[in-house]
């Protein structure tokens, strides 16, 4: 008996250490397309091997997404992040990756990551953090970083040298250079670089202004995908 009850206990602690060590388990993912409109191409900058994007495309980490005068991209970076990237713009994905507690596809999902760089052009981006998953999503341009404080939507632009942030629901953090960071709440902006050390009310900017429209036109297009995936 005392010979069974031990063969039982080894056998249980084999079988914990075993579960122990399968927790998580982090995974690379890709961008999942959900409309393209004109001419929209992505690949490696390095091989120069852009092609044409499709809904069956395979977005990875340290792909470069182009589009066109006129064209645009609707993108699903991780559940709950979404964005439509417009035309005369350029991304690129640093980073999709999902951790799991365990290897199963039943498993409890612990932390979504998507990070990306705005090189020229503008997005609207529309985020919402689940009640259940840690996420850690953010946008980087050439002058600043942005994390998303609560569900939101903002938009961002840039020229390479300049960036605007405006938010049009929620509330976004932006950090970069030697300045503080800052808090931008519905309504508000900033460029970057800026002297002010607070955001500026959208209503006393027109780029501002149309950057608001625009995002508030788009979420609910992006809404809509979301839910068809």
């Amino acid at each position: 008996m005392r010979v069974a009850s031990f063969s039982g206990i080894l056998t249980l602690c084999v079988c914990l250490s075993a579960n122990g060590c399968s927790k998580a388990i982090s995974r690379s993912t890709v961008a999942v397309v959900f409309s393209v409109t004109g001419n929209v191409v992505f690949g490696g900058a390095e091989r120069n091997n852009f092609q044409p994007v499709s809904p069956k495309s395979k977005i990875h980490a340290g792909d470069i997404v182009r589009t066109s005068d006129g064209a645009s991209i609707n993108l699903a970076l991780i559940p709950g992040a979404f964005l439509q990237l417009a035309g005369n713009s350029e991304i690129k994905i640093e980073d999709l990756r999902l951790t799991k507690d365990g290897n199963d596809t039943a498993e409890r999902m612990l932390d979504r990551r998507g990070w990306i760089r705005l090189n020229r052009g503008r997005i609207v981006c529309s985020f919402r953090q689940s009640d259940k998953t840690a996420s850690q999503f953010g946008i980087t341009t050439g002058q600043i970083t942005l994390t998303p404080d609560s569900d939101c939507l903002f938009a961002v632009w840039t020229d390479g040298t300049t960036s605007r942030v405006t938010c049009g629901r929620g509330e976004v953090s932006a950090s970069g250079g030697v300045q503080a960071p800052l808090k931008i709440a519905a309504g508000y902006f900033s460029q970057w670089p800026t002297a002010s050390k607070e955001a500026i009310a959208a209503s006393n900017d027109a780029r501002a202004q149309m950057d608001i429209t625009t995002a508030l036109g788009v979420e609910p297009e992006l809404m809509d995908q979301a839910a068809g995936w």
